[in-house]
């Protein structure tokens, strides 16, 4: 035969081959006119990952764009410079003011009391007659802000959160205390355009002028205060502002400020948001992967129901490879439309959040659409699919046309080819790769895909095991307990899906209740116990005997410690910038903005010496410093590398003599840094002390102590342990709400994959049912039959759930956040109890409707 010959031979091949794929993707897409039955839960699993993967980052993009917009309004200006513990110098100001119109406000945590001796913590904020440059301040009533603050004999006017008002059971018109100073609450606020600049606060915000504050007594030299000095600038903001810093920095570059662009106002909150998204994301491919097996389900009962068209199909010549394509397109369609109902809905949620809650939303949300986050959304859910969907898919193809036919009776369990588990393995790893690559700590989404492979191949093998047991297990005498546990090992059983949909779901919310828990415990119980009283800010040195007589005057009632302070940012190590510094994530922290020091001759309390030696009282050399553990290791220094460390104006270079562990969890007075003594000789600074009252202190003893304190010392600050620890424990309890919320789409799709197998399962189940009937069961003892099997798999999908999720909440509470681990019993046991009833009631309600089936129609379709 002639190269022609050939040729004109392979023309009606090639055309034939295409005649032949045309005529297959015919067939598919008429398939489908048919409507979606069996792929609702394919189609709704689908949708509910993309969703939250598209709505998490969706309102993650509009918070950032929405900070964005008005960075000029949270930072306070174009520009911003920060400063602790002192004023800018009168060339530093000059400086600053000279750059552009200049806004000065200071901050610090102050007393408000009641002249009937009610007290409470707050947010003191001082500004000038330029603030705000930027955004307006919003009162009630409406007022000049000027005349609001304006001073009315020998009290100064106040404008105050409304929580305070609250809090001290006050109206507006009334009078308070803050040390020195009468306040008069003339207004509450509704708006502080800056109020996110300054990260979460400890109290209600009490808004007044720079002369109520200079009034007060409060300002001391080393009192904890920040002052911040706004800027608006002319011509372009950013390109001004770089200009600013750099000119800044230049001249004074041992000024320890820190600067803000309007572009970076509010970094903490930037953080936040990211680790939140990042979070929320990997809650959404947890929901994806719960999915995913209902995608697998779905898949592999579609083929099922599909049996005699794929023995006709391959009866009329139709190749293994094309009856795969075939429904693999198929199957990719039916994941396009639960993937873009999911978008729909993820790019719609902030727009439905800014319509629902845009008034009252504390966060500046600008919701648009961004196309390449529910790009990134649809490509996690298209990767899933193809996971997932893959290897069923891939079985279809060398399952010869007799063995299609007795599928029904006697299931073909063989492998698929290689190159379907290769597409199987390539696409989760695509997924795998997606996922950390798109993360904002990689480290943590990589401990996420390990622990995800590693829970799903687990899971895979309780299933397998307890199959195992089922097949092993001693001939029952009960019929009913016979075919319950035969059931449980059947082949096309139900006991794979069950325990891997229902255990990863347990896994999830087991974790998050023992996070919750343990961090709910540690706040509301273990620490309260151990905790100090009060903590005492800004003791002058020169008045610390006289307060320490104070405290001591009370006898025995209350124990006492105090120590200086200092407040300094540290700004290189072994001579590399700070911000050149490679860092370890769970230590950034300490690079962030300021941090609490002081200098010590002996070890402080809570403290252990684990790497060096201490360098005793009668030390007068060099300064050395005390470096907290995992600091160290975070920044990677050693002893006798070097930090260097801005305080008050002044970078301090010391040696590491040595490193510490600390106990943080006893919340006294403990530092990352401490330094020998000498190192800040004349520097001015104040001192902090705790109180501890022995048996706790009851309301009567905290109250004498705060008023003999405010009437003595009225620039000392009083922490109550207590307020404090109950505002933290409402920000956890906030966050926990939030968390669980996003889980719960989760464990919906966990129940959506339950009741769907159960679902798919229903004509073997209608089967099963008429067979038996017809042989002489009783609906009883089918129901009774059913129940033990969905209690059984129940049990062991639960259990496994509670002891993975037990065992990743210790690690997260005990391993990350240096926590006591305590095991949360009951939540655990009631989510187990809650799983059990929701399996049992998925299965029965479809087992019901099988039961009711007539045999004599059933037998005849056979």
């Amino acid at each position: 035969m002639t190269a022609a010959d050939a040729t004109v031979d392979a023309a009606p091949t090639r055309s034939g081959t295409v005649a032949r794929w045309r005529t297959l993707l015919r067939i598919a897409t008429r398939d489908l006119r048919g409507g979606l039955a069996g792929f609702s839960v394919f189609i709704a699993c689908m949708a509910l990952g993309v969703m939250t993967i598209a709505g998490v980052g969706s309102i993650s993009r509009s918070l950032s764009e929405g900070i964005a917009q008005q960075g000029r309004a949270i930072l306070g200006g174009d520009i911003s410079f920060n400063l602790v513990q002192r004023e800018a110098s009168p060339d530093e100001r000059a400086f600053i003011a000279a750059s552009g119109d200049l806004s000065v406000a200071a901050a610090m945590r102050a007393l408000a009391r009641t002249p009937d001796g009610k007290s409470t913590l707050v947010e003191l904020k001082a500004v000038d007659a330029a603030y705000p440059l930027y955004g307006q301040v919003e009162t009630d009533p409406p007022a000049p802000l000027a005349a609001l603050l304006a001073r009315d004999g020998d009290a100064y006017g106040a404008v105050v959160d409304p929580l305070l008002l609250a809090r001290l059971g006050l109206e507006r018109g009334a009078r308070v205390t803050v040390g020195s100073a009468t306040l008069v609450l003339n207004g509450s606020m509704v708006r502080e355009p800056d109020r996110l600049a300054g990260g979460v606060g400890f109290g209600p915000r009490v808004l007044v002028s720079e002369d109520a504050l200079r009034a007060s007594g409060l300002l001391q030299p080393g009192s904890l205060v920040r002052w911040l000095y706004r800027v608006r600038l002319a011509g372009d903001p950013i390109a001004a502002s770089e200009a600013v810093e750099t000119a800044a920095n230049k001249r004074f570059p041992s000024a320890g400020w820190e600067v803000r662009a309007s572009g970076n106002a509010s970094p903490a909150l930037e953080r936040n948001i990211d680790r939140f998204t990042q979070f929320l994301t990997l809650v959404g491919l947890t929901a994806l992967l719960v999915g995913g097996v209902g995608v697998a389900n779905s898949t592999r009962h579609y083929l099922d129901r599909k049996r005699d068209t794929i023995a006709t199909l391959k009866s009329l010549g139709a190749t293994g490879g094309q009856v795969v394509g075939l429904y693999f397109a198929q199957i990719l369609l039916l994941a396009a439309i639960g993937g873009g109902i999911g978008l729909l809905l993820g790019a719609a949620l902030p727009f439905a959040i800014a319509g629902a809650l845009g008034a009252v939303l504390p966060l500046p949300l600008a919701p648009t659409l961004h196309l390449d986050v529910l790009a990134l959304s649809l490509l996690y859910g298209l990767l899933t699919a193809i996971a997932f969907a893959a290897w069923p898919l891939g079985r279809a193809h060398d399952v010869p046309v007799s063995a299609l036919f007795r599928d029904a009776v006697t299931p073909d369990q063989r492998r698929p080819r290689r190159r379907y588990m290769v597409a199987t393995a390539l696409a989760a790893s695509a997924l795998a790769a997606l996922a950390i690559g798109a993360s904002y700590d990689r480290r943590i989404a990589l401990a996420f895909v390990g622990s995800a492979v590693a829970v799903l191949l687990l899971l895979r093998l309780v299933a397998t095991a307890v199959m195992a047991a089922a097949r092993r297990a001693p001939r029952a005498r009960s019929a009913v307990l016979r075919l319950a546990v035969a059931n449980i090992h059947r082949p096309a059983a139900l006991t794979p899906t069950v325990v891997i949909s229902l255990g990863l779901g347990m896994a999830l919310l087991v974790t998050i209740l023992q996070v919750d828990g343990n961090l709910r415990h540690q706040l509301t119980a273990t620490l309260p116990e151990r905790a100090p009283s009060f903590f005492f800010l800004d003791i002058p040195t020169r008045d610390g005997d006289r307060f320490d007589a104070l405290v001591k005057a009370r006898g025995e009632v209350a124990t006492l410690e105090r120590v200086p302070m200092l407040r300094g940012r540290i700004v290189a190590a072994n001579g590399v910038k700070a911000e050149d510094l490679k860092i370890r994530p769970d230590a950034a922290w300490a690079m962030t903005g300021d941090r609490g020091i002081t200098y010590a001759g002996t070890v402080p309390a809570g403290s252990r010496v684990v790497e060096g030696t201490w360098w005793g009282e009668d030390y007068r050399g060099p300064p050395l410093l005390s470096l907290e553990k995992r600091i160290a290791e975070g920044i990677g220094l050693k002893l006798g590398d070097t930090l260097t460390v801005n305080v008050l104006g002044r970078d301090i270079t010391a040696r590491i003599g040595n490193i510490r562990t600390v106990d943080w969890q006893s919340l006294g007075i403990n530092f990352v840094l401490v330094f020998s003594p000498g190192a800040f000789a004349g520097a001015p600074h104040t001192d902090i002390a705790t109180v501890t009252f022995r048996d706790g202190g009851t309301p009567a003893e905290e109250a004498a102590l705060l008023n003999a304190v405010a009437q003595g010392f009225p620039a000392i600050t009083p922490v109550p342990v207590k307020d404090a620890l109950g505002e933290v424990a409402r920000v956890v309890g906030n966050l926990a709400r939030a968390v669980q919320g996003a889980s719960g789409i989760t464990l919906l799709s966990a129940v959506l994959v339950l009741a769907g197998a159960l679902a798919a399962g229903h004509r073997h189940r209608v089967y099963d049912a008429v067979v038996l009937k017809t042989l002489g069961a009783t609906r009883r003892q089918l129901v009774g039959a059913y129940l033990i099997e969905y209690l059984l798999i129940g049990a062991a999908a639960v259990v496994f759930g509670m002891l993975a999720g037990s065992i990743a909440g210790w690690r997260i509470v005990a391993g990350l956040m240096n926590l006591p681990f305590v095991w949360q019993a009951v939540p655990a046991l009631m989510a187990a109890l809650g799983a059990l009833a929701v399996t049992v009631a998925c299965g029965l309600v479809g087992t019901v409707a099988a039961l009711g089936r007539k045999p004599a129609g059933v037998l005849r379709a056979l």
